[in-house]
């Protein structure tokens, strides 16, 4: 059982420069608080700018994932600006999460409802057991999860999407994976850690610069019309073309060898 010193976000982090981050309130299925929220929000700003970090791994510890906001917080101050404070904090984790140079992946057990939906949604990857169930529910208590809304729709097609926020229904983690919510799923928790690793191989294994530069266009670009996002598409590969990492891929390919980029990020 937790104590009040225990703390509510553990971080790891390997030689790689993989860091994983796991919410720690199992006792209360991991809802995000509004110290959750302010302990995330922390290690993200820090995680913005290390230079060091290459993939960040969001996990959770005991049988669910997240199951939200903290309803009990909610409800103890009725207000509305408390209420509009609290959702764009949220928020602010949510895109800080996209923001971030590095890819972000959800490893997911359990349950993940309402805001905790939204949090898979808002990593750029998703592994999941596949006993995992999925819910934006908040609409069986009156409360359509609006803030979810934004993640999951830009995740899945419009129709399941406004399905799941309409009817409050969970679905199982292969519906979620078909659905696009989830990339990978894993029968048990030793399978989970290992497609994780497997993930966090491959992205370790090419140079951080070219990531994130993508990662940045690929966002960028997924709210722009077409036009403009090939525009902007085309000048994020000219500036990634006159980076080292890319030159040295293009001449280790021409030469017919593995790139050397190891000194290179």
């Amino acid at each position: 059982m937790l104590t009040v010193d225990d703390p509510l976000l553990l971080r790891t982090a390997d030689a790689r420069g993989v860091v994983t981050l796991t919410l720690n309130r199992p006792q209360a299925f991991n809802a995000l608080s509004e110290a959750m929220l302010a302990a995330l929000q922390t290690e993200l700003d820090a995680l913005a700018q290390d230079e060091t970090a290459r993939v960040l791994v969001i996990a959770a510890a005991g049988k669910a994932f997240c199951a939200g906001h903290d309803l009990r917080e909610m409800r103890a101050q009725p207000s509305l600006a408390y209420y509009q404070a609290l959702f764009a904090r949220c928020a602010r984790v949510m895109t800080a999460i996209q923001r971030l140079p590095i890819p972000v992946i959800a490893k997911v057990q359990g349950v993940a409802t309402a805001a905790g939906c939204q949090l898979v949604a808002s990593c750029d990857l998703a592994v999941a057991l596949e006993s995992a169930r999925f819910a934006v529910s908040g609409v069986n208590l009156g409360l359509f999860c609006s803030t979810p809304a934004v993640a999951l729709s830009r995740n899945m097609g419009r129709k399941p999407a406004f399905e799941m926020l309409v009817t409050g229904e969970f679905i199982g983690a292969r519906e979620a994976q078909r659905r696009g919510l989830l990339n990978r799923l894993a029968p048990d928790a030793a399978s989970l850690d290992a497609e994780v690793e497997r993930l966090v191989a491959s992205i370790v294994a090419k140079p951080r610069v070219a990531v994130a530069m993508g990662k940045a266009l690929f966002y960028r670009q997924l709210e722009a019309g077409v036009e403009a996002a090939y525009i902007d598409a085309g000048q994020t590969m000219a500036c990634n073309m006159m980076d080292d990492t890319a030159q040295e891929g293009v001449l280790a390919f021409s030469e017919k060898r593995p790139p050397s980029w190891a000194v290179q990020g």
